[in-house]
This record gives C-alpha cells, structure tokens and sequence, in this order.
C-alpha cells in the first residue's frame, strides 16, 4: 500500500513494490461489472420462459444496460466529483449487488429491466473511476501497468467468464449465476473498504469545468483515437459470425476463443512495455489491426489465415484500451482522471453503438465480405492520429 498518506493523494516512491492487493480489487470490479453487462446475452434461451418474454427482450436487458452506462458517465461522474473516492466506489458496488439481488429473484421483465438500469448507471460511474483510481496508488512511472493490471478484469471476464458463467448457469440455474454475482459484489465491497486506499474528492476551487477537461491538450486526439479504434474493431466483432460462415468456417465458438485468449496475451505484453514504450506499442498495435484487416479482407476464405488473423487481432486489441486509457489520464492528470475517463466511457459507448450500425448497415448492403474493407479505413484513420498526435502519445511518458 501507499507509504504516504493516502488522505493527501499522493502516489508511493518509485522504489515501493505495486499495491497487488489494491489493485486485484479494482481488476475484479471490472471483471463484475462486465460480468454483470454481458451474463443476460449467454443466458437467452433460459431467461426468456421463466420471465414470459422472447429471447429478444431478454437482449433489451444487455442494451438497457450499455444505455444507462452510457447515459450516466458524465453526468453521475459530474455530480459525485467532489465526494471521497472509496465511497464512491463502495456505493457503485453496492448498486451492482443490489442489481444482480433482484434479477436473481425477480419474476417480472419490467422489475428485472429496472434493476438492470441501475446496474447500467453503476457501471457508468465504476468505468469512469477505475484507471484513475489505479493511476492515484502508484508513481506516474508505473501508472500505465497499473491500469493495464486493472483493465485485465475486462480481457478475463470476456474470453473466460461470460463463458464460464453461461456454462455454470446451464448446470446451476440462471438465478443462481446472478445469485453469485451478487455475492462477489458484496465480497469486494469488504475487499475494497480493507485493501484499497481512499482518497479526497476535487475541492470546489480545483475543478475544472467539464468543457475544460475536453478541450485539455491532448483529450480531444485520444477521444477520436478512441472513437475511431472501437467503431472499426464493432464492424467486425459484433458481425464475426457471418464473416466466418462468409470465409467458410463455421465455428464461431472457435474463433471467438481464439480472440478472447489472444487478448490475455496482448494484455500481458501491453503491460511490459506501456510505461516505457507506449507510443511504439500503440503504433504497432494499431498497425496490426490495420493489416488484420488487410488480411481478412483478401484472404479471409482460407481456415489458417483467418485464424491467424483473428489471433493477431486480439492481441493488439487486447492491449490497446490500456495504452489509450494510460495517455488519457496523461493529458488530463489523475486528479481529473474520473472526469476524462467519463467522457472517453461516454465515447467507447458511443463507438460500440456506431460500428455496430455500420456494419449491420455493410452487411445488409454488401454481405459479410464487406466487414474487413469498412473496417479497416477507420482503425487507418485512428492511426493516422497517433502518428500525427506526438504531443497527445509522446514516445516518452513523462
């Protein structure tokens, strides 16, 4: 833990070992969270009867969700900014088990859809939170593997626990799935209040005004590198079952594990070298979606490449969200951290809303061969601005 006063904010020397604990904490937090989002699209067939609704309002509870989160960063990030931060936090996970409490035991769609708003407008105010807070227990030397340790609860509860749970679910009962998420909430509040050190809100004098926050030098290149990177990966993610029937191989269930287990790599790689090289990793990962993209879009019809490619993919995306996230909360400081990354949790949203239309728009116009071409302009676009943005990702973090 720190060894100065957390009260004050202050991060540890360089010499202090990272705060392992504190930081698993908050990884978890992002692994419930997108647990919580995610469980309901594995669980269609099983929700829909004992709630008396189709399958396809059992998906309205994934999208209710990602529109509260979507509708709550800024303004809930905007409101709460002055409080203590471990309160904060603690309250978002008490919203997620209370959430996750009711679902379990609910009997109506419109009961279980309102806690699933509330669990959406926790997890707006969790998102916006965690990197900055990851950012204010450590040196800013060690920031971006910091984060990039909070941000591997993302990668682990996509390539194994929605998986997992959707797996558990089919043996246990749907109800009970939620009944355990609703236990792990209550477990990390008591982690969180133990191992993760509080810190002081923003002082009215110290705030920066939100449209302030946005305008920072180097906000703005992050945000559309953000923008730009999630509706380009969305064209092809949301759509990779009819791209793989598309290149002629079927198994969807493989290729999405293939993703999933090469973003665990690239998260691991990512966290090696963000602190000391993060803007020739991000160049470099981003290059390679690019050519992934390249790849898919001429070849895809071969089983090997497209695999290949799918790996490939996965790793530079796997590592990319920490490299973003760790130059935003360079531009804006942690102390404005929270407000940053509400806007930039406000983007992500924005972006995964925008590239699923688009593709869905280039299927439908063109068929599933289309995904990789209109993809790849946009992830081009994203790294046309990291190279043109030196100030935004310098070559050497300060």
């Amino acid at each position: 833990m720190s060894t100065t006063s957390p009260a004050k904010g202050t991060a540890p020397p360089v010499s202090a070992p990272l705060p392992w604990s504190g930081l698993l904490a908050l990884s978890t937090a992002a692994f419930t969270a997108v647990l919580t989002e995610l469980l309901p699209a594995g669980l269609l067939p099983r929700m829909a009867p004992d709630l008396g609704v189709s399958e396809a309002r059992i998906g309205f509870l994934v999208t209710g969700y990602a529109l509260a989160s979507f509708a709550a960063a800024i303004p809930l990030t905007a409101l709460l900014r002055g409080l203590p931060r471990r309160p904060v936090l603690v309250g978002a996970l008490i919203g997620f088990a209370v959430s996750n409490a009711v679902v379990a035991v609910s009997s109506s769609y419109a009961l279980t859809f309102g806690a699933r708003l509330v669990a959406g407008g926790m997890g707006g105010t969790l998102w916006a939170m965690l990197a900055g807070y990851a950012a204010r227990m450590v040196p800013a030397e060690r920031r971006g593997r910091a984060i990039a340790i909070v941000l591997a609860g993302i990668t682990l509860a996509l390539a194994l626990g929605v998986p997992a749970g959707t797996a558990l679910a089919g043996t246990v009962g749907w109800r009970t799935a939620f009944g355990l998420l609703f236990g792990l909430a209550v477990l990390l509040v008591g982690w969180v209040r133990w191992r993760v050190p509080g810190f002081p809100g923003e002082t009215p004098h110290a705030r920066v005004p939100l449209a302030r926050v946005a305008a920072l030098p180097g906000i703005p290149a992050v945000l559309s590198v953000t923008l730009f990177l999630l509706v380009g990966h969305q064209v092809m993610y949301t759509y990779v079952a009819p791209f793989a029937a598309h290149a002629g191989f079927g198994r969807t269930g493989l290729v999405l594990l293939v993703f999933g287990a090469a973003t665990v790599v690239g998260i691991w790689i990512t966290g090696v070298l963000v602190d000391r090289h993060l803007r020739p990793t991000l160049v470099a990962a981003l290059a390679l979606c690019a050519a992934v993209m390249l790849a898919l879009g001429l070849a895809a019809g071969v089983p090997g490449v497209l695999l290949i490619s799918v790996a490939l993919w996965g790793v530079a995306f796997g590592g990319a969200p920490t490299l973003i996230q760790t130059a935003l909360i360079d531009a804006s400081g942690p102390e404005r951290a929270d407000v940053a990354t509400s806007l930039q949790t406000t983007v992500y949203n924005a972006g995964i809303a925008v590239g699923s239309l688009t593709g869905g728009l280039a299927l439908d116009g063109w068929g599933a061969g289309a995904l990789p071409w209109t993809a790849l302009p946009l992830v081009a676009v994203a790294l046309g601005v990291v190279t043109a943005a030196r100030k935004a990702f310098p070559a050497t973090r300060r």
